[in-house]
């Protein structure tokens, strides 16, 4: 391992968290800057994909991970009258791998638990607002400035507020859609283990995904969400709850069922998302992580994946390289062939789930699912949705102990 340095992380999501146990094992001194006052999850559930869950395990994390999440082994989603547009099963390429479905602020428990940090090492209400010239030293929004540090790692979200300073951005636009979701009690769920959609088109999008527990709140519950364009959230809201609840029941009925519990639109939070594209990944020593670096469309559910790869990519170069910025290339050099791919593909399969397009959608309803039963096809579309496809021709290649582990023969 090189020297011991001197490290701030901006943001304590899953990228940051992940970033400040594995750089704090390996001995580096780490401060991270968290913009709330009181640092929680953002957002529902997500769903684990064996990309992001070997991740864990070598983080000594997969036993906690499997103890609170929902195995997920099928990916379903059908139109309102039942006829399947997508059936995926992880089964397809080896009995023992599946998803876990889990909720957001399980994860976060678990990793701000794993990291073993000194006093005054977490800077809450702390807004990083401004890097100096030297890209060493960061200013918070009460002008006090922090450092010098050997590096500066930006994991402060799809709206990064460092990103521009790296001067690498190709693309950088919120997409048109957005979506609504909530927690809801999993209760009797006929389809505890796994992950259920229903689409009108590609108008309309609800889901339901099985994400268990969380530490102390034993009650297992489900992710729900119900995509919408960004500009239709202020409708939403004008029209009232009961129009809403009453279109989710002649869509679907069981769906309606679950939201029991839901008597006032607070209830729902919103979701808004981004397309950043950029060319590099660092600049001096600031490097970005997670969706700092490369925040997508949720299509493909891989945002929490992608940030736990890049932890671990950017820790194991950190190890290889005595020079830093040798590391921070070597680190992009790791990423980026896996990034790109999938932006490529979250990009062009949204419009196919979340557009105006009606011809697409009708397209989509013809094709995705025999596609799927073409030769090399569904091979190819199971390692894009579970997370392990590398490149166009390459596997993300998962340890033996790793798949053993996740079946529970270890």
């Amino acid at each position: 391992m090189s020297r011991s340095l001197d490290i701030a992380i901006v943001g304590y999501g899953t990228a940051g968290q992940s970033l400040a146990v594995l750089l704090s094992r390996d001995g580096h001194r780490v401060q991270v800057f968290e913009r709330a006052a009181r640092p929680g999850p953002v957002g529902a559930g997500f769903l684990l994909q064996p990309s992001g869950l070997q991740a864990l395990w070598q983080m000594g994390l997969l036993p906690q991970v499997l103890a609170h999440g929902a195995v997920v082994r099928r990916l379903y989603g059908e139109t309102p009258c039942g006829r399947a547009v997508m059936d995926m099963r992880y089964a397809g390429l080896d009995a023992r791998l599946h998803g876990v479905g889990m909720q957001r602020g399980a994860l976060f428990a678990l990793l701000d638990a794993a990291w073993e940090r000194g006093d005054g090492a977490l800077h809450v209400d702390s807004c990083i607002d401004a890097i100096d010239d030297g890209l060493r030293r960061v200013r918070d929004q009460h002008g006090q400035w922090h450092g010098p540090f050997d590096l500066v790692i930006a994991t402060d979200g799809a709206a990064s507020g460092l990103r521009a300073q790296v001067r690498g951005t190709r693309l950088d636009r919120p997409y048109p859609w957005g979506a609504l979701w909530c927690l809801l009690p999993c209760g009797d769920w006929t389809f505890a283990d796994e992950l259920r959609q229903r689409y009108v088109a590609a108008r309309k999008m609800i889901g339901l995904l099985p994400v268990g527990t969380r530490p102390g709140d034993e009650v297992s519950r489900l992710s729900f969400f119900w995509s919408l364009p960004r500009d239709g959230f202020e409708a939403w809201e004008r029209a009232g709850l009961a129009p809403w609840l009453d279109e989710i029941g002649q869509l679907w009925p069981e769906a309606r069922q679950r939201l029991q519990g839901i008597t006032v639109q607070a209830q729902l939070a919103r979701a808004s998302y981004r397309d950043a594209v950029l060319d590099r990944w660092y600049r001096g020593r600031l490097v970005l992580a997670g969706d700092a670096a490369h925040s997508m469309s949720p299509q493909l559910g891989q945002g929490v994946n992608m940030a736990l790869l890049d932890a671990m990519a950017l820790r194991d170069a950190l190890r290889s390289e005595a020079d830093v910025n040798a590391a921070l290339a070597r680190y992009q050099a790791a990423r980026q062939a896996h990034v790109h791919l999938y932006q490529f593909w979250s990009r062009w399969l949204t419009p196919v789930f979340q557009s105006d397009r009606d011809w697409i959608a009708h397209a989509r309803d013809l094709l995705f699912k025999p596609m799927g039963r073409m030769p090399g096809g569904r091979g190819h579309m199971l390692r894009v949705l579970s997370g392990t496809q590398l490149g166009v021709f390459g596997k993300l290649p998962l340890a033996p102990e790793f798949i053993q582990a996740l079946a529970g023969d270890d």
